[in-house]
Order: C-alpha cells, then sequence, then structure tokens
C-alpha cells in the first residue's frame, strides 16, 4: 500500500443532476476499493455553464431549478464542512438518478435528513448568498479544461480532462484498469482527447 503522500490523486467536479456524472462517480467509488487513490469532489453547475446560451424552452426551464441542489451543496460546505459534500450528492443523485425523482425540492429534503443536515439549509436552494462560493468551485474546474464541456470534469493528479463519459459502471478490477489507463494518459502532457459517438444513453446499475 502506497503511503498517504504517493496515493493517487483526483479531483471530481460534478452537478447532481447530471447522468453521466452520477455514472462516473460511481466508477470512481469502485476504483477506491481497488487502488490506493484519494478524491476529492467540487460542484459545478450546468445552470451557471448554460448561462446565455439559447436553449429549447423546456430545457431552459430544466436549467433554472438545476441550480438548486448545487446551492444546497454549496451551503452545506460552508456552514458545516468538506465532509458533507459526497454523502449529499450520493443522497441527492440516489433520488434524482435512481429513484427517477424530478421533484428537486423533494430531494433535498429527503437527502438533508438523511445525512443528518438542518432542514433549514434547503432555504438556499433559493438564495444566491453563497453562489459567489459556487461560480468560484465551477469556475476552478472550468479553468482546467476550457468553456466546451460539460460535466463531470476530472482531474488525475493535476491533470484535468471533461469525462470520462460513462453509460455503464465498471465493476472492481475493470474500474481499476480504467483509471490506471486514465492517470497514465493524464501523465503525458501531449494528450488532450479521446472522442467517439455515444449510442447509448446512462444506465445505473
Amino acid at each position: 500500500m502506497s503511503s498517504p503522500d504517493t496515493a493517487a490523486k483526483a479531483d471530481f467536479w460534478f452537478d447532481p443532476i447530471c447522468p453521466f456524472a452520477w455514472v462516473t462517480s460511481r466508477w470512481m467509488g469502485e476504483v477506491e476499493q481497488v487502488r490506493d487513490v484519494s478524491t476529492q469532489w467540487h460542484v459545478m453547475s450546468l445552470s451557471v455553464l448554460n448561462e446565455g446560451r439559447d436553449l429549447p424552452g423546456d430545457y431552459k426551464e430544466r436549467m433554472k431549478a438545476a441550480i438548486k441542489p448545487v446551492r444546497v451543496i454549496t451551503a452545506a460546505k460552508e456552514l458545516h464542512g468538506d465532509t458533507y459534500v459526497k454523502p449529499l450528492y450520493d443522497a441527492m443523485g440516489t433520488r434524482i438518478h435512481i429513484g427517477q425523482n424530478d421533484d428537486l425540492d423533494a430531494v433535498i429534503r429527503e437527502s438533508l435528513e438523511e445525512v443528518g443536515l438542518p432542514a433549514e439549509l434547503a432555504q438556499f436552494a433559493d438564495s444566491d448568498k453563497y453562489d459567489t462560493q459556487l461560480r468560484a468551485s465551477h469556475q476552478e474546474g472550468i479553468s482546467k479544461v476550457g468553456d466546451d464541456v460539460g460535466t463531470p470534469i476530472v482531474a488525475f493528479n493535476g491533470t484535468a480532462f471533461f469525462g470520462p463519459v460513462l453509460t455503464r459502471i465498471p465493476r472492481g478490477e475493470e474500474a481499476g484498469r480504467m483509471f490506471d489507463g486514465a492517470v497514465m494518459l493524464a501523465s503525458n502532457p501531449a494528450f488532450f482527447e479521446l472522442k467517439r459517438s455515444r449510442s447509448e444513453s446512462p444506465q445505473f446499475d
């Protein structure tokens, strides 16, 4: 086992409503079981990312509401500490993606209760009080990869990429091998991009 100073380090930027970020985050959970890696979790926002863009009406309305969970996670971090970021993401994501609950107010309320945080934090879903911190976290991720991306953003030992975009969750040693490959690519300063057209929707099992 490597010492903490030599363990691989990953930084993960997510929006709780993004199904691709959810799948990739579950992959990182698998990786942590089979590799010596420490992951730091950070918020970003599809609402912020899409500001000023010409969006279809229904998607534009969804983006207005989508900032709610990110605001609450940011408030929880500011008021109660970093340790609540990942548990709150897990609780929200399980309801949004596994439970298919699109009532974000209910998702927030139930998730706060699950992780033992005060119900009063739900008020920040409709407050811009911590938007400066939210936007700073978002910009930190975006600054590492450029504007033409979505979620997730993952940095391996300091080198960041959009993705990996996964539609299925790799398990066990398969997850570890994929992580090894990602770290290897990230270690080469000349590597920038791999991409192909996606032919299936995310699956969460």
